[in-house]
């Protein structure tokens, strides 16, 4: 009968550091490729209305976002408490729209310009008089694919 005989030396290998230089880029890449930046930081109020219809916009490229509400407490002191329009990071007159809509149109590549869709985030107290004037300077630039942002929920429980 053979004998088996004990292994007395219990140590574990040391781990190898020749590959942790490639594991350090490999999350350094991966990281840069999926991060992205926040485009502009809200500065007004959105509460936002309830749809019950609702359908999620796929592609983000194609979007150009206005934000429309009363000013943040922090911009209230300076630009008062009426709704106001946000284009990216400034507050904007209604005649600014349209060239907004223009320059970004022209900032995006060339097969994307013919299908962006206006995406309009209106707190659900804004007035409808500043939504139509809005929507009148998308036609003259002839951006006419406009979005409602919304949340879901019942739609009756926006006229309380």
């Amino acid at each position: 009968m053979a004998k088996f005989n004990k292994k007395k030396d219990g140590d574990v290998p040391a781990v190898s550091t020749a590959s942790l230089p490639d594991i350090v880029f490999m999350l350094l890449f991966f990281f840069m490729t999926v991060t992205t930046m926040k485009d502009s930081s809200i500065m007004v109020e959105n509460t936002l209305p309830n749809a019950t219809e609702t359908k999620k916009l796929e592609k983000k490229d194609r979007v150009i976002y206005i934000y429309v509400g009363k000013p943040t407490s922090q911009y209230t002191s300076t630009f008062g408490s009426e709704p106001k329009i946000q284009l990216n990071d400034k507050f904007a007159d209604v005649g600014d729209v349209g060239d907004f809509i223009l320059q970004e149109r022209a900032a995006k590549p060339q097969e994307l310009q013919n299908v962006l869709t206006t995406a309009l985030k209106v707190d659900r107290d804004a007035n409808m008089g500043l939504i139509s004037d809005i929507k009148q300077e998308l036609r003259k630039v002839n951006a006419l694919k406009v979005n409602y942002t919304t949340t879901d929920g019942d739609a009756f429980a926006n006229l309380q």
